[in-house]
């Protein structure tokens, strides 16, 4: 293991996904690495709803749920839409067959069932993993601009509070790799979005660049923890960018939409 900042790079054969220090459940933020997809799609792509080889597509999830001690048929998902709902799950969302459609919209899911593995689909947006280790309770949310910009963030705490029980304080959370600033270069929307949502303290996420602007939604989803009640000490934000490291993460942007998708999991 090659400890990078917060998040551990973690290697078996060529497998290689990341974890956070913070959460002890067990957890992976997936990399292309270490998949049986071929062209486009080399090498570990997740994205169920591709051109790619169905029977490529079931063995990499076969290869990352044997590493985590789980079952393709016991993962759990969701159709992502870009919004804020937050769904809890039980064993009866199991996603038993990999290629049905999911018959619910949701971009974040919790749950409080041991042995239940939450997975969330990202290749630019940001993934955040959350744990509960007292109720104990987990999370899983995939966040794009839009996403965050609902606050689906502090939603999904506020949820682990009104279902589970969970306390803010107790809660550990992992902002996973995503675009970062340095790439994330957007219109006039975005900015105006983020200043509807955070007022004046918007500004310390934004950075002009001519008629564009430089936005980090990594910082805002942290901020969004904290604002809940998640402690600042409890969250681990990972400094890798996807689209600079196109290489080794899915990057919608450096892609061009030819691309897997990264996932990530957690299990209590």
């Amino acid at each position: 293991m090659v400890i990078r900042m917060a998040f551990i790079q973690n290697k078996n054969g060529e497998l290689e996904y990341m974890t956070a220090s913070n959460i002890s459940a067990r957890h992976a933020f997936t990399t292309r690495y270490g998949g049986k997809s071929k062209g486009i799609y080399s090498s570990l792509n997740l994205r169920i709803h591709s051109d790619d080889e169905r029977e490529a597509i079931r063995r990499n999830y076969k290869i990352i749920c044997d590493e985590l001690g789980t079952e393709p048929s016991k993962l759990v998902f969701s159709k992502q839409v870009h919004r804020d709902t937050v769904k809890p799950v039980t064993f009866e969302d199991c996603h038993r067959e990999l290629f049905a459609e999911v018959p619910y919209e949701a971009d974040a899911i919790i749950t409080d069932e041991q042995g239940l593995p939450l997975v969330i689909f990202i290749a630019d947006c940001i993934p955040i993993l959350l744990y509960d280790p007292e109720t104990p309770a987990i999370g899983a949310a995939h966040a794009g601009w839009r996403g965050t910009v609902m606050d689906i963030a502090g939603k999904v705490v506020s949820e682990l509070s009104r279902c589970y029980g969970s306390k803010p304080e107790n809660i550990r959370a992992a902002i996973g790799q995503g675009i970062s600033p340095c790439c994330f270069e957007t219109g006039e929307e975005v900015p105006i979005a983020v200043r509807e949502l955070l007022g004046k303290d918007a500004e310390r996420f934004i950075e002009a660049k001519g008629e564009k602007f430089m936005v980090d939604l990594k910082g805002i989803n942290r901020y969004l923890l904290e604002r809940r009640g998640v402690l600042p000490e409890n969250i681990e934000v990972s400094d890798e960018c996807t689209c600079c490291s196109s290489d080794k993460y899915w990057s919608h942007r450096a892609t061009k939409g030819m691309r897997g998708v990264n996932g990530a999991f957690i299990m209590i």
